[in-house]
């Protein structure tokens, strides 16, 4: 009887089910991000009382993310995606408890060890795009993996929209308003959880491999078992791949562009609605600005997800490499677009929403160029390499932010990103005409 492939009806099916699954739990998982992102810049000023841990919490939930990465695809690569996600989805909801526990104690140390948790939440999130692909065929990679990024964007962008509601259900509750929308994010990723660990059966990993035949690589003898082995391995493979090296450096400087102009942008655009007054110590952010950075963070976040579809046809069709230098670009439009219009609420949501695009296809096509650029049984160490060098670039994004907002005021941020991104592009220019050059015929 001739083996499987992914064009077999079978498996056809399994995958689209698979897609599905990790679909409707990303619906649910994405509030808690959505909800920290939105409102832990105005948390961190308000529990430590100075402007400057304002970007903390984005740096906290980003480094939470980098520390997990790793791990979690160890696992996934010992357990399978099913155990994995499980696992990085119940830390997010202790995420999540522990930032409600801060609202109501007041303690600045339970916001960050929160916020480091729901950052878990997000490696899972990442990750569960390459459980899309695992099964799916070459042609059809890109669309896959994007899906699963969109379905994000509900989750997602209802997120920084909890802030009212959530007050309501905080109150109800007898608790501080600020904590509502963390109760309602750790629902939904219960609900998540239930999803993923009932329904994601067969494991997409585990059957790709049995259709491959390519068992889990076990660690050689010079690596140590478990994660570190698993770091070791995965740094080897990228360094000898250089589609890997161009996907893994568009990922990596997207999200740190990316994170370091969004987690500053509440803060900035508090400042921009209230004017002075929102310098003084120990002024809350009124209702009018936090309606404001609400919606803004929301549009935002629909640039991030809501158009990967369009990012995962153009990956597709258009080619890796050009759709990343597309994300590029629209990275530098969108620090032009919030940097000149600083003044100007409008224009900082439209560089918002550009910024978003920009992250999504560079995100989704180095994503895919990354899972074709290795060896499948070196795939699964490598994407959580990736994940980790991304979470620790946004870690420190979100930390510097706040310096060079200090500094050089939130045009001379959008500049410093313009510029990295520009880099990046630079070289994904190079290594395009690199293989035109070796494609063309003698």
């Amino acid at each position: 009887m001739a083996a499987r492939t992914p064009s077999d009806p079978d498996v056809r099916r399994i995958q689209q089910r698979t897609v599905a699954l990790l679909a409707g739990a990303q619906v649910f998982g994405g509030i808690g991000a959505g909800a920290t992102v939105s409102i832990g810049s105005i948390l961190a000023v308000e529990l430590s009382g100075s402007s400057a841990w304002a970007g903390v919490v984005a740096t906290a939930m980003t480094l939470g993310a980098a520390v997990a990465a790793v791990p979690l695809a160890a696992l996934a690569d010992r357990s399978g995606r099913r155990i994995s996600q499980v696992g990085g989805l119940l830390t997010a909801f202790g995420g999540t408890v522990l930032m409600v526990l801060a609202t109501v104690t007041g303690l600045f140390p339970l916001l960050l060890l929160g916020a480091a948790g729901i950052g878990v939440g997000s490696a899972a999130g990442l990750q569960a795009r390459f459980a899309a692909v695992d099964l799916a065929a070459a042609g059809s990679r890109g669309k896959a993996l994007s899906t699963v990024v969109w379905a994000v964007t509900v989750g997602a962008v209802a997120g920084p929209n909890l802030i009212r509601p959530g007050a309501a259900v905080g109150l109800a509750l007898g608790l501080p308003s600020t904590a509502g929308p963390f109760i309602i994010s750790g629902t939904g990723l219960l609900v998540a959880v239930v999803i993923v660990f009932a329904g994601l059966r067969p494991d997409p990993l585990q059957l790709a491999r049995e259709l491959a035949a390519v068992p889990r690589a076990p660690a050689k003898a010079e690596d140590p078992a478990g994660a570190k082995g698993s770091l070791a391995r995965g740094f080897r493979a990228i360094q000898g791949s250089a589609g890997a090296r161009l996907a893994v450096a568009a990922v990596v400087a997207a999200h740190a562009v990316m994170v370091g102009i969004m987690s500053m942008t509440p803060l900035h655009l508090q400042h921009v609605v209230e004017g002075p007054a929102a310098s003084q110590a120990g002024h809350h952010a009124s209702a009018d600005a936090l309606v404001v950075i609400g919606f803004t963070i929301s549009l935002h976040i629909a640039g991030m997800y809501a158009l990967s579809p369009v990012m995962g046809w153009l990956t597709d069709r258009a080619g890796r490499i050009q759709t990343i230098m597309i994300g590029l670009t629209l990275l530098l439009g969108a620090a032009a677009v919030a940097g000149l219009g600083q003044g100007s609420t409008t224009a900082v949501a439209v560089g918002l929403v550009l910024l978003g695009m920009g992250w999504s296809a560079a995100t989704v096509a180095g994503s895919t160029l990354l899972a074709e650029s290795v060896d499948p049984d070196s795939r699964v160490v490598v994407q959580g390499v990736s994940d980790m060098l991304m979470g620790a670039a946004g870690a420190v994004g979100g930390a510097v932010s706040g310096l060079v907002l200090s500094w050089a005021g939130y045009p001379g941020l959008n500049m410093l990103g313009a510029v990295i991104g520009a880099g990046v592009l630079a070289v994904a220019f190079l290594s395009l005409a690199a293989r035109r050059r070796q494609s063309a015929p003698d």
